[in-house]
């Protein structure tokens, strides 16, 4: 069954293996604890490459969103979720060679309660305009391991089947109109 969130150009990527364009795999790491020198939330951007990239974001990233970024250069493992009848899929992410950055947001990150949010973005070498799939995969990174030579981690969805329905919470404070 097709992906429909898979550009068309991304499906003909896939399905013919051009040796003129090739599939650029990107990792977003975000924390409310990720903060540059000047204090700002920042993301970890890597791209699986040998070379930086700089891609423009889908104008709904929730970090400069429709801004051009740079994702850095590194090696990284990732297998994509399994279409699967498990109610979370999970998967191994790897990032290989990690700066003291990385290991530094990382620390950071485990002082707190807040979940690392990792997204999954392919590119297309011959178009950075967006990724090749919108919406991107948002995946919650969990269980980390780090030593001096990379960081591992298990990730898995969103669990949508533990999430309250509806949303909202009825209660007499935010819906006055419920203690009449």
């Amino acid at each position: 069954m097709p992906d429909a969130a898979l550009s068309q150009a991304l499906q003909e990527a896939y399905a013919s293996a051009p040796s003129e364009q090739i599939i650029l795999h990107t990792l977003e790491l975000r924390h409310p604890a990720f903060v540059d020198g000047l204090g700002q939330t920042t993301a970890i951007r890597v791209v699986r490459d040998t070379a930086d990239l700089d891609a423009r974001l889908e104008s709904s990233a929730t970090l400069n969103g429709g801004e051009m970024v740079r994702f850095i250069a590194m090696g990284f493992e990732l297998d994509l979720p399994p279409v699967d009848t498990l109610p979370v899929p999970e998967i191994t992410v790897t990032l290989d060679n990690v700066s003291r950055e990385i290991v530094r947001h990382l620390d950071a990150a485990a002082e707190s309660q807040a979940v690392i949010v990792v997204t999954y973005r392919p590119y297309l070498s011959t178009d950075l305009q967006g990724p090749q799939m919108d919406p991107p995969i948002h995946l919650v990174l969990t269980e980390v391991e780090a030593d001096i030579f990379r960081i591992t981690g298990r990730a898995r969805m969103l669990d949508v089947g533990n999430k309250a329905f509806p949303g909202i919470s009825y209660t007499a404070k935010t819906f006055p109109g419920l203690t009449r």
